[in-house]
């Protein structure tokens, strides 16, 4: 019989404390981790924006500007390592960031992790010409018009990624295939070789940098038929010895644990040894 994998989440933990697009106090989501009996998890909220313009559409609803989330976000920092401290004998949290790739990510990103000395970060790409892709299908459309085409946002999305992971050189790469969304077509237009060969060049960068892959079970949550990563690219990073390591993304404490099961049995299928790297 196989045995069961820790429990464990490498990208977790966004709280409606702070972020507006989640829910339920970063106490209650830690409590939470406890109580379905996880080993480690990567608390990962997203980074502030440098701009006001930058900002998600939620956020901007709220009524906070740059430097109210800026200000929120060191708040954020200081209560995850309150509660690390405080539920050290019963979990191990390490208290980390999610990045973003808009434009001037490349200062502010490094900036934002000199003051706050995170744990690690999750390097994630949400905007193509600092256009989100993932908040509606809308948007995604927009996107796509504007860079050319689906295939010509691919091509941008994974040229963006590779030079993300170029720059800041993250410990975990988030939702690697993001970018397919709201695409029904995405199992074909990944494999098309100008996509493909973009997809390989991102992993060989991934591997040669020693990242962990977040196996991102939050796509199940949203209606697709399988994690980010796919089957293809999943295959792909195994066979070149890149640590794959699943990740919630959760946004409530009703995401935490949910399709563990489900992403397990995937890994295991595609040879996973299930001994997750830790990130710091």
């Amino acid at each position: 019989m196989a045995t069961s994998p820790k429990r464990v989440s490498v990208h977790g933990g966004h709280s409606g404390q702070f972020c507006d697009h989640a829910e339920d106090t970063l106490e209650d989501i830690i409590r939470a981790y406890i109580a379905h009996g996880y080993a480690w998890v990567g608390i990962t909220e997203h980074m502030p924006p440098e701009r006001d313009e930058l900002s998600y559409p939620d956020e901007l609803a709220a009524g906070l500007n740059a430097a109210d989330q800026q200000a929120r976000f060191a708040n954020y920092m200081s209560t995850c390592r309150r509660l690390r401290d405080k539920y050290a004998s019963e979990i191990r949290i390490l208290v980390a960031f999610e990045t973003e790739a808009y434009s001037g990510y490349e200062r502010w990103v490094p900036a934002v992790r000199k003051e706050f000395k995170p744990d690690y970060i999750v390097g994630s790409v949400h905007q193509i010409d600092d256009e989100l892709i993932d908040g509606s299908p809308e948007w995604y459309r927009e996107a796509a018009e504007a860079a050319g085409g689906v295939d010509e946002l691919y091509c941008a999305y994974f040229d963006r990624q590779y030079e993300m992971i170029e720059t800041l050189s993250p410990e975990v790469i988030g939702h690697f295939d993001l970018v397919r969304i709201f695409d029904p077509d995405y199992r074909t237009r990944l494999l098309k070789p100008f996509v493909w060969d973009r997809v390989v060049r991102n992993l060989e960068a991934i591997r040669d940098l020693g990242s962990i892959m977040d196996f991102n079970l939050a796509a199940l949550k949203k209606g697709q038929p399988e994690p980010y990563v796919s089957g293809p690219v999943l295959d792909q990073a195994v066979k070149m010895g890149i640590a794959v390591v699943p990740g919630d993304d959760s946004h409530g404490v009703g995401n935490i644990d949910q399709f563990w099961d489900e992403g397990v049995r995937v890994l295991r299928d595609a040879g996973s040894d299930l001994k997750w790297k830790c990130p710091a």
